[in-house]
């Protein structure tokens, strides 16, 4: 990276998944206290979790409602536009409980200043191949051990997560990002967890 280069950080979304848009709101903290810039992209977690039969029965309904969304930001993201519609798309679904039918994807769509005819593609099985691509680029990064978010800056390995709710502001976003730096870059580190349940009550 040249002197002065302000980093891009890939975060692999789904508007699906809450833990998506927390880690999405943090980053776009992040980038306010750090020199930083995040580009989004797309995944889809109906694709990763394709074939499973061990999902319960509400999850598996998601995902079945998740291609539709999925399909849109593939279109967004190839019209370099998946940021103001993931951030349009998420804040409804996970804030305002909009669904993700055709009339969020419209909305969304229009608060992000994009055609709001796109949300046809909701349907469009062809986009399944962007998808796919997306997916195993994903994948080749990170294994297949994995979800949503996925978070890879140049020069350090992808990672899987972090989860985390809320998603912490100002400098705490940023103490955050610096051990989540500190953490990647280290040699043979893989994993650090917790049950969600721990210290939410």
């Amino acid at each position: 990276m040249a002197d002065g280069a302000v980093p891009t950080v890939d975060l692999w979304v789904d508007p699906i998944c809450p833990w998506a848009w927390q880690a999405a709101r943090w980053l776009l903290e992040v980038e306010r206290v750090r020199d930083v810039t995040v580009r989004f992209r797309a995944m889809s977690l109906s694709m990763l979790n394709q074939g499973r039969k061990d999902l319960d029965m509400r999850y598996r309904l998601l995902l079945n409602r998740g291609w539709g969304p999925a399909r849109v930001c593939a279109v967004a993201e190839a019209k370099d536009a998946l940021r103001p519609l993931y951030l349009a798309m998420a804040d409804r679904i996970h804030e305002h409980r909009a669904g993700l039918g055709d009339p969020m994807l419209r909305a969304a769509l229009t608060t992000a200043g994009l055609p709001e005819d796109w949300a046809t593609h909701a349907a469009d099985d062809t986009l399944d191949a962007a998808l796919r691509a997306s997916h195993d680029e994903v994948t080749a990064l990170v294994g297949t051990d994995l979800g949503t978010p996925v978070l890879h800056v140049a020069g350090a390995p992808a990672f899987f997560g972090p989860v985390i709710a809320p998603a912490p502001t100002g400098e705490a976003a940023g103490r955050l990002w610096d051990g989540v730096l500190l953490l990647a870059g280290t040699p043979g580190f893989s994993e650090l967890k917790r049950s969600r349940e721990v210290g939410t009550r």
